[in-house]
């Protein structure tokens, strides 16, 4: 059996100075680099989500009501979608980009990155020629990753709480995985997180 920790869209955009902040995003990419540097002897696999938009359709919005629509962020190849300069990636092995043409909340949904276009270029927001970035119809998804490595075991973080590391974690109980959120090691976008904490226990995450 192996354990593999899921870094969560670490991103430019969902922490401070971004198009789409979430307060402490810049603290936790920081805190989840501590944590890798003292703990990842305790893990066979780590591996990272990124938002990566092309052309989402409806997701994104010049009036975004924040909950089915949001302000544009996280496009592929510019400086938002990235990931933070403090989260430290020396023990990432892959990355599963997700949301090229659609929304995508869930890791699950990523789709592995080639290694050359990890960590991501730099482009200019609405311009350029985003082809390359277009995903691979071979493309490895991520629970088809984590069970080639043979892992049954995972441990969640990132950004944000209520969003995309709940809707990871709830998939990856949905996959047949041992589910770990370590919930100081996230950042949230709503102010009072026990619904979306409560929907994880109940879905079968062990939110610790």
């Amino acid at each position: 059996m192996s354990r593999a920790l899921i870094i969560v869209d670490v991103q430019n955009d969902f922490c401070e100075g971004g198009s789409l902040a979430v307060q402490g995003g810049a603290a936790v990419a920081g805190a989840i680099s501590e944590y890798v540097d003292a703990h990842h002897n305790e893990f066979d696999h780590i591996v990272a989500t990124q938002d990566w938009h092309i052309d989402p359709g409806s997701h994104f919005s010049d009036t975004p009501d924040f909950k089915d629509s949001w302000p544009p962020h996280c496009v592929a190849g510019t400086r938002g979608a990235e990931l933070h300069p403090d989260l430290d990636t020396e023990y990432i092995q892959a990355y599963f980009q997700k949301g090229q043409y659609a929304a995508a909340y869930s890791g699950f949904e990523g789709l592995l990155a080639p290694e050359d276009a990890v960590p991501t270029g730099e482009r200019q927001p609405g311009g350029g020629d985003t082809s390359r970035f277009a995903p691979d119809e071979d493309a490895i998804g991520l629970d088809d990753w984590l069970q080639s490595h043979d892992v049954e075991d995972v441990v969640v973080v990132g950004i944000a709480t209520d969003y995309c590391v709940r809707a990871t974690s709830l998939d990856a109980v949905q996959a047949g995985y041992s589910v770990t959120v370590i919930r100081s090691l996230t950042a949230g976008i709503a102010e009072d997180l026990e619904e979306a904490v409560a929907e994880m226990e109940l879905g079968g995450v062990d939110v610790s």
